[in-house]
């Protein structure tokens, strides 16, 4: 799939009920490893509203980053997660859930379809997928 499809299916999937940021991330990019989504979502299940609270780095950034250490089964995964957080920022103005909410300044800078998206995007622009 090309990334704006990957990250098409994600904003889909975080519009689910019960679909959190970061699950749905991790499930759009699942094709990437050879995981069961129901243990994704499992696995994801605590990462939503910015690992827990909205005082945490953003869940849909926590997606992109679990499957980038899956998919390189932990070789390297610091560099690789560092470049999706660096683009994600870039993307959506900052990676803490409650700058990104506009939670303490009234100031949304990113609504969380855009992170989902923007996580996807940072994925793909990583790992080179077009």
């Amino acid at each position: 799939m090309k990334k704006v499809e990957l990250g098409n299916m994600a904003v889909r999937l975080k519009a689910m009920e019960g679909t959190n940021c970061c699950q749905a991330v991790a499930l759009a990019l699942s094709s990437e490893i050879d995981i069961d989504d129901d243990i994704l979502r499992k696995i994801g299940a605590g990462f939503g509203s910015g690992m827990g609270t909205q005082d945490g780095t953003c869940g849909a950034l926590v997606g992109a980053g679990m499957i980038a250490s899956l998919k390189t089964e932990g070789k390297n995964s610091k560099q690789f997660t560092s470049k999706i957080l660096t683009r994600f920022r870039e993307l959506s103005g900052a990676v803490a859930c409650k700058d990104l909410k506009g939670r303490d300044t009234g100031v949304v800078l990113c609504p969380c379809d855009k992170c989902v998206y923007n996580a996807v995007e940072a994925y793909c622009e990583t790992f080179g997928i077009e």
